[in-house]
């Protein structure tokens, strides 16, 4: 069977020359004899490749010497906890609620003091990103957190809060290298790989060096003291050896491509692509605020419950899978990672005027 084009919010599309070489190297990782899955963590071999991984995502992203560069388990939604036991001090923070892994984390943060919402776009279905020039931040507030681009709903912050001196905590899983960031704008940046850069299993945190310390939130378990994985270069315990590896080879397919400048202005034109069909669309409609728009995630409606069952059917059938959108905001919804190439963008839009005709 020949590939499809896999519009899956994550775990997602990978670069096919990527999963090429994995498959190449599988058995036997550069004269290795074996395979990376294999390889003991503490090996000669494998320290190279989770320090070249590291080294090229500071290229990538132009990151300080003064923040630590973690990769760690248990997803996005364990470091919803880690946040507060790491950076609580005042047992007080600020939370933009954009969706739903931001009132995840948000509630999370309840447990271990108050979370205050500072600002939401709940009363729109979260179809945009609300004004945050000018927030109601207090001193005692030990952080601002925010989700930057929103898997489900769509939106994607195009200018940061206004934090007024606090600590910025970003969530960047699902917009993770797809355009240049400045990291000194944020106190910390974290995010699941599982969506635009590797398999499901690491979350890769840059965090400001004077942010880790052993000042932590009493019951904080080792584990997840920041400053235990700092000290230990990600090598505490087995991290997952194989899913940092091949981070460690999209990080390159991306600097063979031109780096994140170019990856956004790839991202951009595939957007702008669906995005001005929707927009003319007699059948299809997007449903977030064009100035909102992400660039990765892109949600639409028929407004006919029926018809959006029958396109996702048809399209599964006709090579274009897993778009089906979130429960919460029904229709359907395309993920354009890095990865789908612009050919996929525009074969599925040719399908939808296909649907539109033959529909509407």
């Amino acid at each position: 069977m020949s590939r499809v084009y896999n519009f899956s919010a994550g775990p997602a599309v990978l670069p096919e020359e990527v999963l090429k070489e994995a498959a190449d190297e599988m058995l036997d990782y550069q004269g290795s004899g074996m395979s990376v899955m294999e390889m003991s963590h503490r090996s000669k071999v494998y320290d190279n490749i989770i320090k070249e991984a590291e080294q090229d995502l500071r290229d990538l992203l132009n990151i300080p010497d003064n923040y630590k560069v973690l990769f760690l388990q248990g997803g996005a939604s364990q470091f919803f906890a880690e946040v507060p036991m790491n950076l609580m001090k005042n047992r007080k923070a600020g939370y933009i609620l954009t969706g739903q892994w931001a009132k995840k984390a948000f509630q999370e943060a309840k447990i271990y003091g108050e979370a205050v919402e500072l600002a939401s776009s709940a009363d729109e279905t979260f179809s945009y990103i609300p004004d945050c020039s000018d927030l109601p931040i207090t001193d005692d507030m030990d952080y601002v957190y925010i989700c930057e681009n929103n898997t489900i709903y769509g939106t994607k912050y195009k200018k940061l809060p206004n934090t007024k001196g606090r600590i910025l905590v970003s969530d960047v899983s699902s917009c993770f290298l797809s355009e240049p960031m400045d990291v000194t704008n944020y106190g910390v940046v974290y995010g699941g790989v599982q969506k635009n850069i590797g398999p499901a299993g690491v979350v890769i945190a840059i965090i400001r060096e004077d942010l880790i310390t052993d000042d932590v939130l009493p019951g904080t378990p080792t584990m997840l003291k920041w400053k235990t994985q700092a000290d230990n270069d990600s090598l505490y315990n087995t991290p997952p050896c194989y899913n940092i590896y091949i981070c460690g080879k999209v990080f390159k397919w991306l600097k063979k491509m031109g780096g994140l400048s170019v990856m956004k202005e790839r991202n951009e034109e595939k957007a702008k692509i669906l995005y001005d069909f929707l927009d003319q669309s007699r059948l299809f409609k997007g449903t977030v605020r064009k100035e909102d728009r992400s660039l990765m995630n892109v949600p639409f409606v028929t407004g006919n419950e029926e018809l959006d069952a029958k396109f996702v059917k048809e399209a599964a059938a006709a090579g274009f899978v897993n778009l089906k959108g979130h429960r919460t905001v029904g229709g359907m919804r395309a993920s354009i990672y890095n990865a789908m190439p612009k050919e996929g963008v525009e074969k599925l839009v040719e399908f939808m005027k296909k649907f539109e005709e033959e529909n509407a």
